[in-house]
């Protein structure tokens, strides 16, 4: 029992680092599969000034630094199968002093520091899913959870938002405790470990559950729906999310972020932008102390407020490491 009640909070501890990625629906992957996006996205992207070449590690350097750090986009859950490391990241992450998440990982670690967070994962007055969703609705997420082996009743007051997680794939626990299902913080963190590294993060547990305390609880109900609906792992659009990372194609990654589906684009400033510029000074104060390597999600690194741009307005050079 003891070990089942580690590995749910263990579960808990993924489910957070699930960002705006999960969230989207077929529609925006149908665009992904286009070589060029819909009009108002083509016209965003132009004005971002950003044409990346495909690349999801980079290496951040000039300006008053001595040594490079480095920068990797990730895909916070994928298939062991699909899972692959582009050449030089080991390199980068042995040549850095630190591993730096979006959230520490080592807090992700500490169950005493999960059990403590437990609490804000859920929604006040006692709401639960089934006041938000039809019952048609609530009878997909159901068979959802049953597929994934895990009990509705224990995630019935959950915040909608940190649910999708289910959406982005057969996740399962057994799938996490086999190796079936990678996550990219995970194997950098053991990577870390293993090489003594020290770790930190740009945000803490508790900044990043306040993100969805923005956003109304039965809007992140809509958008929970929309990836149930979408069809999951094995559905052609999640296999064109794999893809598009595959590829390591950021400006496509761009185009997912930039959603115009109504009740989601008012929310990118929160999910994505306001944070890659509270993330900079931070970059900026750890890259003069010590090399660091850098992964945080990928769509945060394209356009003319992602992380790239940023830092190249800052002064920094930002260029593909290979």
């Amino acid at each position: 029992m003891t070990k089942h009640i580690h590995s749910l909070l263990s579960f808990f501890s993924l489910i957070i680092l699930v960002q705006f990625t999960a969230c989207k629906s077929a529609k925006d992957t149908t665009e992904l599969a286009t070589n060029a996006p819909s009009a108002p996205k083509a016209e965003m992207q132009k004005e971002s000034g950003e044409n990346l070449p495909n690349n999801l590690l980079w290496k951040i350097s000039g300006k008053e630094l001595t040594q490079p750090s480095y920068l990797y986009g990730t895909i916070h859950i994928i298939g062991a199968e699909d899972f692959f490391l582009p050449v030089g990241t080991e390199s980068a992450i042995n040549e850095s002093d630190r591993v730096v998440f979006e959230i520490d990982m080592a807090d992700m670690q500490d169950m005493s520091k999960v059990m403590g967070m437990m609490d804000k994962l859920f929604m006040d007055d006692d709401l639960t899913i089934k006041d938000l969703v039809s019952p048609e609705d609530y009878a997909l997420v159901e068979a959802q959870f049953e597929k994934a082996g895990l009990p509705i009743f224990f995630f019935q007051r959950m915040k909608p938002m940190f649910l999708t997680v289910f959406t982005s794939g057969d996740m399962s626990l057994g799938d996490m405790q086999s190796g079936k299902i990678k996550s990219y913080e995970t194997e950098f963190m053991e990577m870390a470990q293993s090489g003594n590294k020290k770790t930190a993060g740009l945000e803490t547990i508790d900044f990043q559950i306040s993100i969805f305390d923005q956003i109304p609880y039965k809007e992140q109900a809509n958008m929970l729906m929309e990836g149930i609906k979408s069809g999951g792992a094995g559905s052609d659009s999640f296999k064109e999310i794999v893809e598009v990372y595959k590829e390591q194609n950021l400006n496509k990654m761009l185009s997912m972020s930039l959603s115009d589906e109504e009740g989601i684009a008012e929310f990118e400033d929160i999910l994505l932008n306001e944070r890659n510029k509270n993330w900079i000074p931070q970059m900026q104060s750890m890259m003069t102390e010590s090399q660091n390597f850098f992964a945080v999600g990928a769509a945060h690194l394209p356009g003319k407020e992602g992380v790239i741009n940023l830092l190249r307005e800052a002064g920094y050079t930002v260029e593909p490491y290979k």
